[in-house]
């Protein structure tokens, strides 16, 4: 199975096999993926599944590790857009109350979907749940499929 936080990709780059590698072969190790993107959870964006039926539109959002009151999901003027933000700071400090270690960490992102006109925007819900937001968007009466039926002649 493929998981971006262990995979890594190959890349066929030229050497020069000289006794003393170049200072442009030194930069490019430096500033590879693997050293850069250690954390893949903060240079991506959520992916996305979107399934219309009969009924209506279900959007699914994968964002693990995130709270319900992480997302902010609006509706303006058929524009859905899912934005999220989060921020998470650690310290610890020694018995002198100076600082030993300090990290922390920022993540955001925003997704925007132009819905059609046979949705209802009044209609709309959201829940959060095992790591996947689902919204679900109804469609309008008006657009549901009819069944078929036979007309008589009169």
């Amino acid at each position: 199975m493929f998981n971006p936080k262990t995979s890594t990709t190959m890349t066929l780059v030229k050497r020069n096999n000289s006794l003393f590698p170049s200072f442009s072969s030194i930069f490019d190790d430096f500033f590879t993926n693997d050293f850069l993107l250690k954390d893949t959870s903060l240079a991506t964006v959520p992916a996305v599944n979107i399934r219309e039926d009969e009924n209506g539109f279900t959007v699914e959002l994968a964002a693990p590790g995130k709270q319900k009151s992480d997302f902010k999901i609006d509706l303006d003027n058929n524009v859905l857009s899912i934005s999220s933000e989060s921020k998470q700071e650690n310290e610890e400090k020694d018995e002198k109350g100076r600082y030993t270690r300090r990290e922390f960490s920022y993540s955001s992102f925003q997704r925007s979907f132009v819905l059609p006109n046979s949705v209802d925007g009044d209609k709309i819900s959201a829940t959060y749940e095992n790591g996947v937001l689902h919204i679900n968007i109804p469609k309008k009466e008006e657009a549901k499929k009819k069944p078929s039926r036979t007309i008589e002649i009169a």
